[in-house]
């Protein structure tokens, strides 16, 4: 399996990660808490430039529930955008 898959395999599973809050009651904002600052430290590693520092800043503020959107799947996006959208010249 090439890089760019084992990359989106990761994207969906810390995507899913992230979305646990709403599925086992009672952990939701508690854990958003912790994972908020290490989906921000797993963005940056797997994205590299300004790409991973802007990924890793939606990811933290989705995480922390700002503007309702806790429900977005930034690591999945993030790479579309980098295989997909992206601009060879960035």
């Amino acid at each position: 399996m090439s890089k760019k898959y084992k990359l989106l395999l990761a994207s969906i599973l810390f995507d899913a990660i992230g979305m646990l809050s709403f599925v086992i009651p009672g952990i939701g904002e508690f854990s958003d808490v912790i994972w908020a600052p290490v989906s921000v430290y797993f963005m940056t590693k797997m994205y590299k430039g300004t790409v991973g520092k802007v990924g890793a800043t939606v990811s933290f503020l989705e995480e922390i529930g700002v503007f309702g959107t806790d429900l977005l799947p930034t690591f999945t996006f993030t790479w579309v955008y980098t295989y997909f959208l992206k601009k060879k010249d960035d």
